[in-house]
Formats: structure tokens, C-alpha cells, sequence
């Protein structure tokens, strides 16, 4: 059943990274920097001034001697304020690595901390090191190769950034229930992606989703979420199952531990920016067409 993406825009950030809702590409936002086909040392000066202020952050509390999970949480409180944006990723013709400190849709702000995290982990502050970790954690295998290479359904993403020791799925761990679906969402709303009006491309996405079909996918789900919080730590990437069919999750961001042992929510929201949940089950009983969670580790 066709779904209308329009209507279900303040659920979907997760699928903003996915979807390409409609947007002129002459409406592209000047600080969003992006590289045309590989990582590179020079960044635009606004991405660039924001990068170093965020590793002086980092240098100033000596966030290399904690667990990188403390690292994502206290490196993401600086970003608490900026903007949201859906379809960052989409708004080029071509593929390109996008790079971006001051507006993130939901994965972008993670795929941002974790990148800036495992940086700042090996004390190796590079702007260099900072965007070949976003790539690796893009891409297949690492590789950016055109739209289909992207990593664009979250289970891959968790998938593919597991086989090469960035994350650890704990879902299963904490108890998570199967869920028995096929991810199609993509190629179901082939209209909804201007990327896929090629032909070439759109066939690669069907090949994509045919291997995808043996992924396991599970989730906690909502009523249960307040029992684990004893057992997630800071740093944590949460993501929001979904029913809508063929797709796994719609919204993504990183576990936020308050000053009492509970947990909220640090995520790019859709209603407009970089902010904190409080309590990470309430927020997500509030998610349209949500069921529970995922939870992932970083290593």
C-alpha cells in the first residue's frame, strides 16, 4: 500500500535520510559541504570552524580517557540547538559525501558523533581521519560508489558497521523480539526517490533489498524500554522500529543518561532541532506507527 510520505513527514526522519522528499536543488543550504567522489583534507571554512571547536571541546576535557559511548554523549551536547534538516543527503544529482556541523537530519547527526567519537578515542583529531570514518560508515564496505551504495536501510547500516568492528547489536541481548518482514520500502515508493528514476539505479536498490530479505531484524518493544535502561550505557544509538511496511525503522538518535541512572533521547528532531527526549520511553510512545526500539553499541 502506497503511503503518503507528505503526511508522515514529522515521523520519517529516518526515511528524510532515506527519501528524497521533493526539494530544488537551487535551495541547497550554504553551510552543508560536500565531496564529490572521496574523503579530502580541506573542508569549507564554516564545516571546518565547527569541526575545531568541537575537537578543543573534546582536547579541553579529555574526553580520549573515557569509553567511547561517554565520548558520543558528551560530544553531542554541543550540537544540542542546531538545525534540522531532512534530505541533506539527497540533494545532489550525483553521490557525494556530505558533511555538515550545523544542520542534520536524525542519522546524520549520529553518523556525525560517531565519526568525530572514534577520532577522538585514538587522540587522532584530523579533519582527514573525522571523514573517512563518515565514509566507512556510509557506504558499503566503506566504498562510495553512486546512490546504491549508500547504506540506506538501518539494519544494513547497523549490519555492515558491525562486520567491520564499529558496533555491536544488543537488541537480541536485551531481549528483543523477531519481526518478519521484507525491506522494500525503497523500491515500493520508487517515486518518492528522484535518484531511482534512473533505470540502472533503481534495479541496484531491488538487488539491495533482495539481499537484505535473510536480515534478522528484531526490537524491544515500547512497554519494555524503561526495564533496560539499567543496562544501556551513554552513547548507545537508538533507533524507532516502525510497522509501516517494508521498512525497519523511521527515526535514530543516541542514548542520553540523565543525572538520576534514566535515559532520554538526543536526536535531531523533525519539530526543528538538535534536542534531548527526556524520557526515551515516553518519547517513543509518542512516535507515530512505532513498536519499540533498537539499540546498538559503538566499539
Amino acid at each position: 500500500m502506497e503511503i503518503n510520505l507528505k503526511q508522515l513527514t514529522n515521523v520519517l526522519c529516518l526515511v528524510g535520510y532515506l527519501v528524497s522528499f521533493p526539494v530544488s536543488l537551487s535551495d541547497r543550504s550554504q553551510p552543508v559541504f560536500s565531496l564529490p567522489t572521496a574523503p579530502m583534507p580541506m573542508a569549507a571554512s564554516s564545516e571546518e570552524q565547527a569541526f575545531q571547536q568541537l575537537i578543543e571541546t573534546a582536547k579541553q576535557q579529555h574526553l580520549y580517557q573515557r569509553p567511547i559511548g561517554e565520548i558520543m554523549q558528551a560530544i553531542a551536547v554541543p550540537l544540542l540547538g542546531r538545525s534540522y534538516q531532512a534530505g541533506l543527503l539527497d540533494r545532489s544529482k550525483q553521490e557525494q559525501l556530505i558533511v555538515s556541523f550545523t544542520q542534520f537530519d536524525c542519522l546524520l547527526l549520529v553518523e556525525t558523533v560517531l565519526a568525530l567519537s572514534r577520532g577522538i578515542a585514538l587522540q587522532d583529531y584530523s579533519y582527514t581521519t573525522f571523514v573517512q570514518h563518515l565514509q566507512d560508515q556510509r557506504y558499503r564496505d566503506g566504498k562510495l560508489d553512486g546512490y546504491c551504495s549508500r547504506l540506506h536501510y538501518f539494519s544494513e547500516w547497523i549490519a555492515d558497521n558491525q562486520k567491520r568492528g564499529t558496533l555491536r547489536p544488543l537488541t537480541v541481548e536485551l531481549g528483543g523480539i523477531a519481526q518478519a518482514k521484507p525491506l522494500n520500502f525503497m523500491s515500493q515508493h520508487r517515486s518518492s526517490y528522484p535518484q531511482m528514476s534512473d533505470p540502472a539505479t533503481y534495479q541496484c536498490i531491488q538487488q539491495v533489498e533482495a539481499q537484505l530479505q535473510p536480515l534478522p531484524i528484531y526490537y524491544i518493544p515500547t512497554d519494555r524500554i524503561r526495564q533496560i535502561y539499567r543496562q544501556l550505557q551513554p552513547g548507545d544509538i537508538i533507533a524507532i522500529a516502525t510497522n509501516i511496511p517494508g521498512l525497519d525503522v523511521t527515526h535514530t538518535g543516541i542514548a542520553y543518561r540523565q543525572a538520576d541512572g534514566s535515559f532520554g533521547l538526543l536526536h535531531a528532531s523533525p519539530s526543528g532541532t538538535v534536542k534531548i527526549a527526556p524520557d526515551l520511553q515516553s518519547y517513543v510512545a509518542r512516535v507515530e506507527h512505532s513498536i519499540g526500539i533498537t539499540v546498538t553499541r559503538p566499539n
